[in-house]
């Protein structure tokens, strides 16, 4: 249940500070959350990117640069499969999607044990685009991450074309723009770095420039950013493509657009669907998707509407202070509600990151 009393945002920040580092692993890995039992074990490249960014932007440089230490070790561990995926491509035999590379490694860098909707491109850009970002901060060293930048800047270029699953671990037929989107900062994270070669560096400009024109073309109906190539429909995590991503400019009129569709479809009193159709736990409001929202209009200059994501974010919050993934005030479809909980039991809580989401937020509307 959400907490009875208001929360300072202060408070909370230094909460969901605190509870990060303490979940931390000795490896480095970021828990997806600690306790829920799909998750449990597992980090997530997309997820723990997106986490040490809001690390990062807090100051929280250890933290940050022992997740990218990890997952530096976690590319290494996988380089022959990588090896063997760009070789089988560019030998116009590609592997099959259950040899490309996971979504999830346990945390000593291991595939694990339990079956996942395991191919996923985006969390392989979104780690490069948080080193970048990362990098760009503080000014850290990037030498010892140059072999896995390498490494997966290869795989994405020989590969980013590739249906896959979604954000959500569905729909594996589709080309995602979320997705594309993500390898598109990614790469053009990874040239900024200067560890690549002159061959590699240019097979990444042009490969994230023929994303991004896919996206502005293909990945756009009537005006506004869509859920995957030839769809119609929206899904609320487009907006990060516009911040923190940058791949559309926030002032672009296709990012206006993609905003107030996602409004219009998507949100409820502050608090965002993924997608309409959603029937994950009856398809519930995510804080972590109206904080995408939030920076977008941050982004855009509109304090106002970014302060009221930030507030609804804050809202959902346990007396414990834990951030859930989702909350069920207002429920796509509670017919299947009980299907999840039965499968997996109640929603995770805490996720880190929710807090991350909330974090990268609250640090922008503190500047």
């Amino acid at each position: 249940m959400p907490s009875a009393a208001p929360v300072t945002l202060d408070h909370l920040v230094n909460h969901s500070r605190a509870l990060i580092t303490s979940l931390q692993t000795a490896e480095g890995a970021y828990p997806a959350s600690p306790e829920f039992s799909a998750y449990r074990g597992y980090c997530w490249f997309r997820d723990g990117s997106f986490i040490a960014d809001a690390m990062s932007s807090w100051n929280d440089v250890a933290s940050a640069e022992q997740f990218f230490d990890w997952c530096a070790a976690a590319i290494i561990t996988v380089e022959d499969d990588v090896n063997r995926v760009v070789a089988a491509q560019a030998a116009g035999r590609p592997v099959p999607d259950e040899e490309m590379l996971p979504t999830r490694f346990t945390f000593d860098h291991q595939r694990g044990s339990h079956d996942w909707w395991d191919f996923q491109l985006d969390g392989y850009g979104t780690w490069l685009w948080a080193l970048g970002a990362h990098v760009a901060r503080h000014g850290s060293a990037v030498a010892p991450y140059s072999q896995a930048i390498k490494l997966t800047v290869a795989y994405l270029v020989s590969s980013w074309h590739r249906p896959c699953y979604d954000w959500w671990e569905e729909h594996v037929e589709q080309r995602h723009v979320s997705t594309l989107g993500c390898v598109a900062a990614g790469l053009s994270a990874a040239i900024r770095l200067n560890v690549l070669d002159d061959e590699l560096a240019s097979q990444a400009e042009a490969t994230a420039s023929e994303i991004t024109h896919l996206i502005r073309t293909q990945g756009v109906h009537d005006g506004h950013l869509v859920k995957w190539i030839g769809s119609t429909d929206v899904d609320a995590s487009l907006a990060s493509l516009i911040e923190p991503l940058q791949v559309i400019d926030a002032n672009d009129p296709i990012a206006i657009a993609t905003i107030v569709a996602i409004e219009e479809m998507l949100v409820h009193d502050g608090g965002t669907h993924r997608y309409l159709g959603d029937t994950f736990y009856g398809g519930g409001l995510w804080p972590l998707l109206s904080c995408f929202l939030g920076l977008a209009h941050h982004a855009q200059g509109n304090e106002h509407a970014a302060h009221y994501y930030e507030r609804w974010a804050a809202s959902t919050v346990t007396a414990q202070l834990d951030m859930p993934e989702q909350v069920g005030t207002h429920l796509l479809d509670p017919s299947h509600l009980r299907e999840w909980t039965d499968r997996w039991g109640t929603v995770a809580t805490p996720l880190l990151w929710s807090h991350a989401m909330h974090l990268r937020l609250a640090k922008e509307l503190s500047c």
